[in-house]
């Protein structure tokens, strides 16, 4: 396995953006999605802590390691040269491989309230105004790219900030839909954040392969999302 140079420390002002960037506090909206998990109880998958592990760490691999997660690599490098053809591709990538209406309706809403935080912090940043000129609207992992790249921190440090975001609200949605007591839920994040370098790192190496390996095919998360949709009784808006 190929070993990878030990980092610097990150700057004080590029941690803490990126902290920021991964708390349930950011105004986008990540703690009303569960995507696809509240339909998986509903449907009798996940029924305790153990099916929750196992249904997150699946997740994790196969959407964040194999879609987003090099999704977000590369929109890091085209924001990084403001390459604004590329970082059109790859929103359009990422709309037209939701594999449902309420996952999509995730990604614009998050993407656009994200555009929205970012515009009034950096409002003479030319790369802020592509990202908002995006159509039909910019996406979330796109967005957050953008927001990782202008703090200055490292790909693997945002990726990691990404992932982490995403592995604190599903647990959090876990709790709430399963549900689980507080200890399981940190079970259940410390299991997550485990895994969470590794996939990163296998995000960065896809992304660096170029874009055949990237992919979005989970067809069970797309007929629960489906179904979550017309869901009588739910919690969240996924």
């Amino acid at each position: 396995m190929r070993q990878r140079p030990a980092p610097a420390a990150l700057p004080a002002p590029a941690l803490l953006q990126l902290m920021w960037l991964a708390s349930p506090a950011l105004p986008v909206g990540g703690f009303s999605y569960s995507e696809g998990l509240e339909a998986a109880v509903d449907h009798g998958h996940v029924t305790n802590e153990a099916q929750a592990r196992q249904w997150l760490l699946g997740q994790l691999a196969l959407v964040l390691g194999r879609a987003d997660g090099p999704l977000v690599a590369s929109a890091w490098r085209a924001w990084d040269r403001h390459d604004a053809a590329r970082v059109t591709e790859l929103n359009d990538w990422f709309i037209h491989t939701r594999e449902s209406s309420e996952l999509r309706q995730q990604a614009e809403q998050m993407g656009r309230s994200l555009t929205d935080w970012l515009r009034q912090r950096r409002p003479d940043d030319a790369r802020v105004a592509t990202l908002a000129a995006l159509a039909p609207a910019p996406t979330w992992p796109v967005a957050f790219a953008l927001a990782a790249a202008v703090t200055g921190a490292p790909l693997r440090e945002a990726l990691l900030a990404f992932g982490f975001g995403w592995c604190e609200n599903m647990v959090q949605a876990a709790i709430k839909a399963v549900p689980l007591g507080q200890s399981a839920g940190q079970r259940l994040l410390s299991a997550l954040a485990d895994a969470l370098p590794a996939t990163v790192d296998a995000a960065i190496d896809t992304a660096t392969r170029g874009d055949a390996g990237r992919f979005g095919f989970t067809p069970m998360l797309a007929i629960l999302s489906a179904r979550h949709e017309a869901q009588y009784s739910r919690l969240f808006r996924s």
